[in-house]
């Protein structure tokens, strides 16, 4: 991402977009909790279109409460001269004025909630319920918790490894099997050589500021974003005016330079968090971890922080094991590491985390996709620049329209998106707490067609979980220069072509005098140009002897003169047409996902007595940590045996379970696998058959032992509902649900 944090991948170090968190309710059966999300979406436009009248109203009725404040002093301090009657009365008009404003600030309150979640307290809340289970039911906990733990390190534990485990393979099932991908597994030490190639030695950065008296560090996006969101959702006194401005520096934060940050963190006089002392100007904090391969030390490595480079430079070997064709796609899920300034959040920011990236190669003379018919109907929320810099909300758009009218920059990118929103969908994301974002003009890099963000909503806002980007040839032509090696694809004609190519011949000597350490980014933005800013350039010289040109890395425009490019058109006969690849990527952080997939999934509903709320994920079979528990009703020998026999079967089908033949209710055991979102429950009650249970409707059927381990692989494969298997076998209510409703 730029404003000198360089964003040499999509999945950058920044965390990505205004954000209005919204949270769930929390003691709702799942159809309640969705409808009511559906309609806080509904009504969040309205919602935050109301919210400057109100907070209109609410000054207005101040400003009354303190005019007659001020009358009654008056009336007080004229002492005999006021009548009795004529104070009371002015008191009773001060009361009465109070009250309009209180239920006007209850007014504003409310719809500061609705736009930005329900409220501070109401998230913490939430997102304290999840936290709690994930750790007490060992989902994931601290990194080496009995040394205090080090912060931006977590481990998973069963439940979570089975969760992140799930979430690959259908991840793999989506996009490496069904679209034909070739998978690859790279080192995750990288030499120095690969990274300054790739641009992250220089400029894998983000904004630092630190404490000028403790020298504590902090991410100063991150400063400014808070600042912004506590002002706006505590201090119901803001002017409407200064909530457009605070709303509009969330909405552009991304696209704030160094200065601007800075001059915005002084403007609003903001401090160190913990002890309140001044705080230094912005400054880039590289965020690889550096080390060294072999003894020597003097072959310095970096700690990759993406799985992409290990692709690109790949990319000749896997073009020549395609058969030389394209379009094609190399996939990698392996570790990455970043050296954060503040890790918070949670598995949202962390030092050591899995991606799963994508680089689709494509003739960038034609990026349609021939299968982009299959994803033109889908609608889902977008937000592209536009709407972001007028300070509008996401809005439903149909892909195909976004691909037609030139918001979606191709076909393929389009296709990309909407696979992505199909994947996260099915996982058992909310599709009204998604929203594909698009980059604003100077988060883009100069060489990237287009770039989107999949951004979920959680308790923490909206959180970049997945980046989708046209990043042209950038990265192919970088470690072409650096290695020497072509890395490039062939077109060969049937017959010779007469061909007018376009020359860009920068001269890095004039380049370099002119701007010195900054040569190679000008040098690279004028390669970069397309032939009609190219031939624009080419007149501008010849009429003026010089022009301005904007390079987006440095954030400016530069004086170019004649004598510092050569641009021409040139005709060549040639038999093959010899170019660079474009790369349309999709880059996933894994543990984003991963956690708002918990918070998306979790929910609490009384229980009989409610007096006690339980706590429940909602996973869908696919990425359930165990699919289905086994629960002998009571201990004896003949219904210990039957369960065997249902283990067995479960296992050669490959069915992940558990039994249980603790001697609690089964009440209490249904509710401890509600917990950890296991979706079916075998409750061995004869020799002969069984009830399964289903986790959210507690619903139970009544099936044959032989036929348990079907039935359960036929729901949790998906090639089965429970709507249908309800249909197929008889419902059942038994002695256990009359337990099951006194507990849950």
């Amino acid at each position: 991402m730029v404003f000198m944090r360089f964003r040499p991948r999509i999945f950058s170090p920044s965390l990505f977009g205004p954000s209005k968190p919204r949270t769930p309710t929390l003691a709702a059966s799942p159809p309640a909790a969705a409808a009511a999300r559906r309609r806080i979406v509904s009504m969040a436009s309205s919602t935050t279109a109301s919210e400057d009248a109100l907070r209109r109203a609410l000054a207005e009725r101040q400003a009354a409460v303190d005019a007659q404040a001020e009358a009654v002093r008056a009336l007080k301090a004229a002492g005999a001269a006021a009548a009795k009657a004529e104070v009371d009365a002015a008191v009773e008009a001060l009361k009465a004025l109070k009250v309009e404003a209180g239920a006007a600030a209850r007014r504003l309150q409310a719809a500061v909630g609705a736009s930005g979640g329900g409220g501070g307290a109401a998230r913490e809340e939430m997102r304290q319920a999840v936290v709690n289970t994930l750790e007490r039911k060992l989902f994931y906990i601290p990194s080496f918790k009995i040394y205090r733990g080090v912060a931006g390190l977590y481990d998973y534990g069963p439940p979570g490894c089975a969760v992140k485990a799930n979430v690959l393979a259908f991840w793999r099932q989506h996009f490496v099997l069904e679209e034909n991908m070739l998978e690859v597994d790279c080192p995750c030490v990288t030499p120095e050589v690969v990274l300054k190639a790739s641009g992250h030695v220089e400029k894998f950065t983000d904004l630092m500021v630190k404490d000028e008296k403790t020298g504590t560090c902090y991410r100063a996006d991150h400063l400014l974003k808070d600042h912004c969101k506590e002002k706006l959702e505590k201090d119901l006194t803001l002017s409407p005016e200064k909530a457009a401005e605070l709303k509009h520096v969330l909405a552009v934060l991304d696209d704030l330079s160094a200065d601007e940050l800075g001059a915005k963190i002084k403007e609003y006089g903001i401090v160190a968090p913990d002890t309140k002392n001044p705080l230094s100007d912005p400054y880039p904090f590289n965020l690889m971890f550096q080390t060294s391969i072999g003894p020597t030390g003097l072959n310095v490595g970096y700690m990759r922080p993406e799985t992409a480079q290990g692709i690109f430079v790949n990319f000749k070997d896997l073009y020549y094991y395609n058969g030389q064709k394209l379009p094609f796609a190399a996939a990698q899920i392996g570790q990455a590491f970043r050296n954060e300034i503040s890790p918070r959040q949670g598995l949202l920011r962390v030092r050591e985390f899995t991606l799963a990236e994508i680089e689709h190669f494509v003739d960038p003379e034609d990026k349609s996709h021939p299968k982009f018919v299959d994803v033109t109907d889908l609608e889902f929320l977008m937000f592209p620049r536009e709407l972001q810099l007028s300070g509008e909300s996401a809005k439903l758009v149909k892909l195909g329209e976004a691909v037609s009218k030139g918001t979606v920059n191709n076909e393929t990118l389009g296709y990309f998106i909407g696979r992505v929103y199909l994947f996260l969908t099915r996982l058992g994301i909310d599709k009204n707490r998604l929203r594909f974002r698009q980059h604003l003009p100077n988060e883009m890099a100069h060489y990237a067609a287009d770039c989107w963000d999949a951004e979920i909503e959680c308790s923490y806002g909206w959180i970049e979980c997945v980046g989708i980007a046209d990043r042209s040839a950038y990265d192919l032509r970088a470690h072409s220069d650096k290695s020497g090696v072509p890395l490039v694809a062939h077109e060969k004609f049937s017959k010779p072509r007469e061909v007018e190519k376009l020359v860009i011949v920068p001269s890095k000597k004039d380049l370099g005098l002119a701007f010195k350490g900054n040569q190679k980014m000008v040098v690279e933005a004028l390669e970069a140009m397309s032939e009609k800013e190219a031939m624009d350039m080419k007149a501008a010289l010849e009429s003026k002897g010089e022009t301005n040109f904007q390079v987006c890395t440095l954030g400016k425009d530069v004086v170019i003169t004649k004598k510092m490019v050569s641009i021409s058109m040139e005709k060549k006969l040639e038999h093959q047409r010899v170019f660079t690849p474009s790369v349309i990527e999709p880059s996933f952080g894994i543990g984003r996902i991963i956690y708002c997939l918990f918070e998306h999934s979790f929910y609490t509903r009384p229980s009989k007595s409610e007096e006690e709320q339980l706590n429940v994920f909602r996973f869908p079979p696919i990425v359930a940590p165990i699919k289905c528990t086994v629960f002998p009703l009571v201990k004896n020998q003949e219904f210990d045996d039957a369960a065997k026999v249902i283990d067995k079967a479960l296992t050669t089908a490959g069915i992940s379970h558990i039994i249980d033949t603790t001697a609690i209710s089964i009440g209490r055991r249904y509710a401890r696998t509600d917990e950890i979102g296991v979706p079916f429950a075998v409750t061995v009650d004869s020799a002969t058959s069984v009830t399964i249970r289903e986790r959210d409707s507690k619903e139970q059927i009544r099936v044959g032992i032989d036929e348990v381990a079907s039935v359960v692989k036929q729901l949790t494969d998906g090639q089965s509902t429970w709507a249908d298997v309800s249909f197929k076998y008889p419902s059942h209510i038994g002695p256990q649900d009359c337990l099951v409703s006194s507990i849950a």
